[in-house]
């Protein structure tokens, strides 16, 4: 069985910040991150989705982290086609768009110098073995199809070399007359399949799967299950603590997916208060518990 590193998708959301959950003397930025490493073995820099990381920061993250830490860093917005905010790029290249970029509407000129800089920012992670995968989550638009495999194999094409897990926000995917292709084309890109938890029923809802598409790594996130899902604000979204009847539930199937990989990594998304660092914890202890 592969290692199994189970962690938050954030270290510094502001209500866990005010939670209480960072005892008094580190609070600071790096006192922060050196109390989050000491008690979970992997984070996601969910921030890398809406502002491009920074080189600088990648450095000291290293710095404030043990070996075998791993930052798992979600790929900026227009990466992955989603509306970007012309606010959100660096101040230099704020001028290419005005408002909001939509879908399609980035230059050429915009996306190779976003990859570039986005690029450039993980070189320190990669080169410390920090970087456990560069996460590229697809918008609910994107829907299984020519169209939407052109878009991801021209995206991966660009991220050649680097750890990639893909999410798709489109239940399409995983429907299970469709199941095996998507596998197959994950399969064949090199890229891992990001499985999910969340609320069932919902128009968007995704499938509890578990898929191993690279066995180097298998990546698992736990969006907490909220009837909020898709609408409304992101503390609705993913306010949800879960009980340790729900987490156990899931055990099995991680397992198994650990069973199929090198490495797995289970993240808690339900960023609300410290309900993600203390699922997280509580799933570590249910899968390293002795089987009965």
């Amino acid at each position: 069985m592969g290692d199994i590193l189970v962690g938050a998708c954030s270290w510094t959301d502001r209500q866990l910040l005010a939670s209480g959950w960072y005892p008094r003397g580190h609070r600071d930025a790096e006192g922060r991150l050196r109390h989050y490493a000491s008690r979970l073995p992997v984070v996601e820099v969910d921030a890398g989705y809406y502002a491009l990381p920074s080189r600088r920061n990648s450095e000291l993250w290293v710095q404030r982290t043990p070996e075998g830490f791993r930052f798992d860093v979600k790929a900026f917005s227009l990466l992955t086609g989603h509306p970007t905010r012309a606010a959100a790029l660096p101040a230099d290249l704020r001028g290419a768009g005005r408002g909001r970029l939509g879908r399609g509407q980035a230059s050429d000129g915009l996306l190779d110098e976003v990859w570039g800089r986005f690029a450039d920012a993980i070189v320190p992670l990669r080169e410390a073995g920090r970087l456990g995968a560069v996460l590229f989550q697809f918008p609910p638009w994107c829907a299984p199809g020519a169209w939407a495999e052109a878009a991801l194999d021209a995206c991966l094409r660009r991220a050649r070399g680097w750890p990639v897990a893909v999410e798709f926000r489109h239940p399409g995917w995983w429907e299970p007359e469709q199941t095996e292709t998507t596998h197959a084309l994950l399969s064949a890109l090199g890229a891992s399949a990001v499985g999910t938890d969340m609320a069932q029923g919902l128009p968007g809802s995704l499938p509890p799967v578990t898929p191993v598409t690279r066995p180097a790594l298998a990546v698992v996130r736990f969006h907490g299950r909220s009837r909020a899902w898709g609408q409304g604000p992101k503390e609705d979204r993913f306010r949800y603590a879960y009980d340790v009847s729900e987490l156990a539930a899931r055990v099995p199937g991680l397992r198994r997916a650990a069973g199929l990989s090198d490495e797995l990594h289970v993240l808690f998304n339900n960023c609300c208060a410290d309900a993600a660092v203390r699922a997280a914890e509580t799933m570590r202890r249910l899968l390293t518990a002795p089987r009965r």
